[in-house]
């Protein structure tokens, strides 16, 4: 039987991101630890998001969006605005930290923002690995789009006989799905854990009423049909199991407990280092 999660909702001064792993019937889907779904949200003119600086080691962060624009900076120096299709993979490994926030002519104009923001775990051989950040194109990415209403864009990994160009370390799964009405998508058993998360709009798995912004976890070796019954929007990911148990503090990922220890000391002493044109601002180290 397939699992049903209820995500847990956060109220960001008015723009909800609810947080679907971890959680307590899925610590973990193939590689990925940590599942958020940002919006959907309209900004005024004036206002925006502003994630300020924080730091991360062990894992890669994902980012896609559906609607709006977000300005992604790192210790590394990149500076690149990530558009609805793009995709904007972070490698932490040894240490990084970042900042994203609205760009100043939306925030001006005021905007959407619809997306989603995943943490994959890094295998143990790489979790110290040197930073990296790489921004990959919505034209970049290989794309289904058929007659019958289905599009399909692979984020990383690979899926529906396409590979996405996004370097990654493990067996990866992950799909961004858009249906029209009526369109129907088999979903075969490509990865050993698989996941369902629907956005926006009002779906069927195998013929029963999924609610828009759950997630189904997916029966191990099992085909299933989803089917739309308005426009909607989803996200498949999962692939191959960790390879061992892994501890999550705040942004930290680590498969040992005494590196997270090392990470917070690294941070509050500024051992990450400064990000160019953000560097005035930080996200304290939470007193948890």
């Amino acid at each position: 039987m397939t699992t049903l999660i209820v995500p847990r909702s956060h109220d960001l001064g008015g723009f909800d991101v609810r947080r679907a792993v971890p959680s307590l019937q899925a610590r973990s889907v193939g590689p990925f630890v940590f599942v958020d779904h940002m919006g959907p949200a309209l900004f005024e003119p004036g206002r925006g998001l502003d994630v300020r600086p924080h730091p991360h080691i062990g894992l890669a962060t994902v980012t896609y969006l559906w609607a709006g624009v977000l300005r992604h900076r790192d210790t590394l120096g990149s500076v690149q605005d990530i558009q609805p299709g793009d995709v904007n993979w972070m490698t932490a490994g040894r240490g990084i930290a970042h900042s994203e926030r609205t760009p100043p002519d939306p925030r001006a104009a005021g905007h959407a923002l619809h997306g989603m923001q995943t943490w994959v775990a890094l295998p143990k051989a790489h979790e110290e690995i040197a930073p990296a950040f790489h921004h990959h194109a919505a034209a970049t990415l290989p794309l289904r789009d058929d007659a019958d209403g289905v599009r399909l864009r692979v984020i990383a990994g690979r899926g529906f006989g396409m590979e996405s160009p996004v370097q990654v370390f493990a067996d990866t799964f992950n799909v961004a799905v858009d249906l029209a009405p009526e369109a129907e998508l088999a979903i075969a058993a490509e990865a050993p854990e698989r996941a369902l998360y629907l956005l926006d709009g009002q779906a069927q798995l195998d013929g029963a009423d999924v609610p828009a912004k759950h997630l189904v976890l997916l029966d191990r070796g099992a085909r299933h049909v989803l089917r739309a019954k308005t426009p909607l929007k989803a996200m498949l990911f999962g692939g191959e199991p960790l390879d061992g148990p892994r501890h999550l503090w705040w942004n930290f990922v680590s498969s040992s407990k005494e590196r997270i220890e090392q990470a917070k000391a690294d941070w509050e002493r500024g051992a990450f280092g400064l990000i160019p044109g953000d560097a005035d601002e930080r996200i304290p180290l939470p007193a948890y």
